[in-house]
């Protein structure tokens, strides 16, 4: 059976240490310390699967005991992998660091996912071609991303990029076959700043006029934008005759009310659960998918961890409904 949704990204071991507050250069502190799987891709595809829809992990690993982690992980999770194992490389790996208010620090070691290839995933155009919605990234290979994006939009599938990390591949990737782009406001601004020269600072993104950032997210030529804007929730732009079945070309979404206690997978909550919604509800409109992901990002912040933070869908149902 097809997969609804497919994610081509990037699996992490992350090591979480938690203190009371993030360490200033130079300084030493004490805290508790989990580790468990992440990655951005993986947590996309978790939250996408863990919310009912078939799902298909594409990415590489390392021949390591990291890499056999994920491959029971992906089984627990009901969740369908394709995996590239480099020779020579270890699994991806990142240190994340939470504070008392769940905001985080992250540095990533991509491993593997550096040099997933643009071959291994044209071997993957079937698969690819047939799902409902394709999700990537930019924490794997930018050829890899762009050959994705390329063989889905070819065989009129919804193409999704979340332009994260920031450092990693915004000045080089294409658009051209990206449906709906999903950058935080530091994001935007990047990816701003290197395709088109933006004057903007992500700081100041959300509190700019609805009218202005439209506009700004209409320089990107691609049909639409999700800025996310963490506790703020979110803001839309769509194209022109592009409206997805919204009523508007823009619009926010405004946040929910949590008790959040780490924010680390939240931006990857929410695309996966925004690629989920638009799978399994194609004839609803937009909005109703990005409020979804909206509230699915923000109950993910409730508990520690990324990918296991992901909720279930019977753990969604259970605070919002529906």
């Amino acid at each position: 059976m097809s997969a609804q949704v497919a994610v081509v990204g990037s699996y992490n071991q992350d090591h979480v240490w938690v203190a009371d507050r993030l360490p200033a250069p130079g300084e030493t502190r004490l805290g508790r310390y989990h580790t468990g799987p992440g990655g951005k891709g993986f947590n996309q595809a978790v939250a996408a699967a863990r919310l009912g829809a078939q799902t298909l992990f594409i990415g590489a690993l390392g021949e390591d005991p990291a890499g056999e982690h994920a491959m029971d992980l992906a089984r627990e999770y009901h969740l369908a992998m394709r995996v590239q194992r480099p020779p020579g490389e270890a699994t991806g790996s990142a240190a994340v660091i939470v504070d008392g208010q769940g905001r985080n620090q992250i540095v990533v070691a991509p491993g593997a996912n550096a040099v997933l290839s643009e071959r291994f995933v044209r071997g993957q155009a079937e698969q690819l071609r047939a799902a409902h919605v394709v999700l990537t990234q930019l924490e794997v290979n930018t050829a890899a991303v762009e050959t994705a994006l390329a063989l889905a939009r070819s065989a009129g599938r919804i193409t999704i990029l979340n332009p994260a990390p920031v450092d990693a591949g915004v000045s080089a990737i294409a658009l051209s076959d990206t449906d709906i782009l999903t950058p935080n406001e530091t994001e935007f601004a990047a990816v701003l700043a290197a395709q088109r020269g933006g004057p903007v600072a992500g700081e100041g993104v959300a509190t700019l006029g609805d009218d202005e950032l439209h506009a700004l997210c209409r320089r990107l030529g691609v049909p639409t934008v999700v800025v996310t804007l963490g506790a703020r929730g979110c803001f839309v732009s769509h194209a022109d005759g592009q409206l997805r079945g919204d009523e508007a070309t823009h619009y926010r979404i405004a946040g929910e009310a949590v008790e959040a206690i780490d924010t680390t997978g939240a931006g990857d909550a929410f695309n996966g659960a925004l690629a989920a919604a638009l799978a399994l509800h194609p004839g609803r409109p937009f909005a109703d998918a990005v409020r979804l992901a909206n509230r699915y990002a923000a109950l993910s912040t409730e508990r520690p961890g990324a990918a296991l933070a992901m909720p279930t869908r019977a753990e969604f149902q259970a605070r919002y409904g529906g």
